[in-house]
């Protein structure tokens, strides 16, 4: 599943994925906790349910997940990385749910459950590192085990919505645009506005989309400073070594006390989007 690229991104899990280790993750997520959890909402997921958090990380959602289902729901997560579906079980453990739980290491393109199975699917932060042939298959998966009438809900990173200050204000749209000239991570992460049309593709019904833009104003608070501090130093970094044109230099250091995060005026964004859509009633 990792294109070649990932290597350039940095902060891999196991799996060899790009900003997909424990450390990375649970900065991001720090980082933008109140519109995530603004995300999720948008997912309509019920008390009682039977929901899968498909690419769940090291869990950073199930809490939340478990406290939208209740007592009587159950909340199942799956990720590729064995480190992480250890470390999403033991944030379960901790929390003292009171919903039922289990927690697995495994494919998505592949998933280890029957038909029907959960009454909705949760992918956070995942489809980016699909290409497109493996989120068609994913997106089919989805739709296997969730049962008629049942919702899909994806939410990730549109890179397009990615800008700082005090910069050139298209620094970063450049570089996006240059780096997804050909097939990899950033071009994935340029795919997200598009999501509604897979779903639609997928068969998927009752499809709705919402992007929010997220901003930071200084002074960012300590996660969003050392998350993005850290993520426009590798994307600096990669800039450099493409030979890009612009002012780089200035976001390679994240403790750098002048990095432009830091200064006055210091402001970065990115956009989150939201796609669910259901799966089609069974047929009379």
């Amino acid at each position: 599943m990792p294109t070649k690229d990932h290597a350039s991104w940095g902060y891999a899990a196991s799996t060899g994925l790009g900003f997909t280790h424990e450390e990375i993750v649970e900065a991001h997520f720090k980082a933008c906790e109140v519109q995530y959890r603004a995300a999720l909402e948008q997912a309509g997921i019920r008390a009682g349910w039977r929901v899968l958090d498909a690419g769940c990380g090291s869990g950073a959602f199930l809490p939340w997940l478990a406290e939208l289902v209740g007592s009587r729901g159950h909340v199942t997560a799956i990720d590729l990385a064995e480190e992480n579906a250890s470390l999403a079980a033991e944030r379960m453990r901790r929390s003292r749910s009171s919903c039922s739980f289990d927690v697995q290491q495994g494919d998505l393109r592949n998933l280890p459950y029957e038909d029907d199975t959960f009454d909705a699917v949760w992918c956070a932060n995942t489809t980016q590192y699909l290409d497109d042939d493996e989120l068609d298959s994913v997106l089919a998966e989805f739709s296997r085990v969730v049962r008629p009438g049942g919702v899909v809900a994806i939410k990730d990173l549109d890179a397009s919505l990615i800008t700082a200050r005090p910069a050139d204000p298209f620094l970063f749209t450049d570089f996006f645009r240059h780096a997804s000239s050909k097939p990899g991570y950033a071009r994935q992460l340029l795919r997200t506005r598009d999501l509604h049309r897979w779903l639609d593709k997928a068969g998927l019904v009752s499809v709705r989309q919402k992007t929010m833009l997220i901003e930071h104003h200084a002074p960012l608070r300590p996660a969003a400073q050392r998350f993005y501090a850290l993520a426009c130093a590798r994307i600096a970094q990669q800039a450099i070594d493409m030979g890009l044109q612009g002012d780089w230099q200035p976001f390679l250091d994240p403790d750098s006390a002048h990095h432009p995060l830091s200064h006055p005026h210091g402001y970065i964004s990115e956009g989150n989007t939201v796609a669910v859509g259901l799966v089609p009633p069974a047929e009379d």
